[in-house]
């Protein structure tokens, strides 16, 4: 252990002396681990960025999928309010925490200050947990909660087209209401707005399924629900939910999670490597000239270490500690530089949404950006290191 550490204290004292030569070879070392450990982080990040992007159309991993197959219902309030107490109890049995419908139906809203009708809106029918389920965002305002089914009044989440032609575009913050016309015209106050989904979007709005249920019986159908599973469980899952619902009279077809094959081009990740992997080779050799003609330079001094009794595994060990020393050093500030570039990745402008889940900077980038560092410095100090030991101590002290 001690002649290991007093092979690396050596090491970095003959690199100080030639710590501007060992400098410009080590430019290229620590730019290519950047770029390496930089790529492999980047790629966690973006399938992240990826994977929630998905989350938001289909709901996270692995959301269940049960549409309807036109069965009846048992007894009770209303056909759609009958399915969901079916639902509510299937789900109960097996533990499954965040389910919600997701119904789309038509919402007829009061005249607004443009005096538009409220004719053939896009409403969305659903549960608090739907917001958790396909990681909703919020551009102002909050989602529901877990209290807002209790209110007697609806509240209603919208986007920003709905917020302007309903509500004269006032903020979430005065909570603004808009009139739901129906059979019974009831006042509805805005607490969110979310983003758009695409360009041009209309006014689009989410109101709770209780409310819905309470306020607009007629015509609304429970036929489509959303079940966040764990992945492992979901083939079984999937399964028995069929199963119970049919036999509780509303049969579902219970769809399993699909792979949409969300991820950084695995060809586009090696190229990107590569390029890297090429950067660091030359940085590698740029090192062992120097390494080199730092040899032919200190050939009397390894012949006077030799004549002392210094062996030539010592000799060699010595000479490899100082490409391995000046790598790792390299490695280190590339991994560094790989951290704030990451960090620094504009993911809500590439994306158009910010992250939910950050992942942390992986531990595996770093190791694998040192590795590389670690490795190219070894083979660079390989050939000087024998060099070295072939010198003959009498030719060294003539020399």
């Amino acid at each position: 252990m001690t002649g290991i550490v007093g092979a690396v204290v050596e090491a970095w004292d003959e690199l100080r002396i030639h710590k501007v030569r060992v400098l410009l070879a080590l430019i290229g070392v620590a730019a290519a681990v950047t770029a390496i450990t930089g790529i492999t982080a980047a790629v966690t990040m973006l399938n992240q960025a990826m994977t929630e992007d998905r989350d938001r159309y289909n709901g996270r991993d692995a959301t269940l999928t049960a549409f309807s197959m036109g069965a009846g219902t048992p007894e009770g309030v209303s056909d759609a309010a009958a399915v969901d107490a079916v639902v509510d109890d299937v789900a109960a049995r097996y533990g499954i925490t965040y389910y919600s419908p997701e119904i789309w139906a038509q919402l007829r809203v009061d005249s607004g200050p443009d005096g538009s009708g409220g004719t053939g809106l896009e409403t969305v029918v659903v549960d608090p947990a739907l917001g958790a389920i396909q990681r909703i965002d919020m551009v102002e305002g909050r989602w529901f909660t877990e209290q807002d089914p209790e209110s007697l009044a609806p509240v209603l989440v919208v986007n920003q087209v709905f917020l302007d032609q309903f509500a004269g575009g006032a903020s979430v913050t005065s909570r603004p209401t808009v009139t739901l016309e129906g059979a019974t015209p009831v006042t509805a106050s805005v607490v969110g707005v979310v983003p758009p989904q695409w360009e041009k979007e209309g006014p689009r709005a989410y109101l709770l399924f209780d409310h819905a249920a309470r306020w607009f019986p007629d015509g609304l159908s429970a036929d489509s629900y959303k079940f966040w599973v764990p992945p492992r469980a979901a083939d079984e899952l999937a399964v028995v939910l069929s199963r119970d619902l049919a036999a509780a009279g509303v049969p579902f077809d219970v769809q399993q999670p699909w792979d949409e094959g969300f991820a950084l081009d695995g060809a586009t990740r090696w190229i990107i490597l590569g390029v890297g992997g090429f950067a660091l080779l030359l940085g590698g050799l740029g090192l062992l000239n120097i390494a080199l003609v730092t040899v032919r330079y200190r050939i009397r001094e390894i012949g006077i270490r030799r004549s002392f009794g210094a062996t030539g595994g010592r000799v060699f060990f010595g000479v490899l500690m100082e490409s391995v020393v000046a790598t790792a050093v390299a490695g280190v500030v590339g991994v560094v530089l790989a951290v704030l570039v990451v960090r620094s990745i504009p993911v809500e402008a590439i994306f158009g949404a910010g992250l939910q889940d950050v992942p942390p900077f992986p531990f595996s980038a770093a190791a694998v950006g040192m590795v590389c560092a670690v490795g190219i410095g070894a083979l660079a100090g390989l050939v000087p290191a024998i060099y070295a030991v072939k010198v003959r101590p009498i030719d060294a002290i003539r020399y």
